[in-house]
């Protein structure tokens, strides 16, 4: 299993690299100082288990997870015991304090193992469930007030989040539904619909221009004009994608 470390402290993150060593099933690809790397590192190597420190300069650990896309298995550790609860609000597998006793360890280990088999499980039928994915030729309902609409997906170029709602742009309409933007990344599919930031999903289809932004980031202008900004991070699955 693909695992990064995120500690800020060096010989926090050399003394649980030694005791991890024992295990063969875990094959460590890095070890990181700080959140903005351990940011690029998730989202570029897409690790099977991340051993996260909480408290760490300019992010804590929860703050980091709120800023990645791809979530691995997630185990906090730290000095602090007074996080335990929030460590599994946020559906952290476990919950490790420094010093790190061998014993708990290997009850982590063991609840990594079994999730990883879930998740490997999951993953087997995943393609199965990809059928089901709502493509351009499928049609959905939209309801806004009084007015309705039965639109092709292949005609609506974006998606913007508004607070609890998502404008959807098609022709020359703008309705606005009440529907988060992470559920309804969840049914469209994602070789079409591309989720560039926190507010939006383009259709590929309608992207006209590329060109590069700021911060190492992408803007895309679509065929009617729309100007749409690509984070950073998703600038580089944007690039995979479209074979950049």
């Amino acid at each position: 299993m693909k695992t990064i470390l995120v500690d800020d402290e060096r010989l926090a993150r050399k003394e649980l690299s030694g005791l991890l060593s024992a295990y063969n099933d875990i094959e460590i690809i890095a070890e990181i100082g700080n959140a903005e790397e351990a940011i690029e590192a998730i989202e570029r190597e897409k690790p099977d288990v991340l051993f996260l420190d909480i408290q760490m300069p300019g992010y804590t650990g929860f703050e980091l997870l709120n800023e990645i896309h791809f979530t691995p298995i997630v185990v906090f550790v730290t000095a602090y015991d007074e996080y335990a609860l929030k460590a599994f609000e946020v559906n952290a597998l476990d919950y490790l304090l420094k010093p790190i006793e061998t014993n708990r360890l290997e009850e982590t280990i063991e609840k990594i193992k079994a999730k990883f088999k879930q998740k490997e499980a999951h993953e087997a039928t995943a393609e199965d469930s990809t059928k089901h994915l709502l493509n351009p030729n499928d049609q959905i309902f939209l309801k806004d007030g009084e007015k309705c609409w039965f639109v092709s997906l292949k005609d609506v170029r974006l998606f913007e989040s508004e607070g609890n709602y998502i404008r959807v742009f098609f022709n020359k309409e703008r309705p606005l539904i009440l529907k988060s933007l992470n559920n309804l990344e969840e049914r469209l599919n994602p070789r079409i619909f591309f989720r560039a930031n926190r507010k939006h999903i383009v259709n590929l289809k309608w992207v006209k221009y590329v060109e590069p932004w700021f911060n190492g980031g992408l803007q895309l202008e679509l065929e009617d004009g729309t100007k749409v900004e690509v984070s950073r991070r998703q600038s580089t699955k944007f690039k995979d994608l479209m074979s950049l």
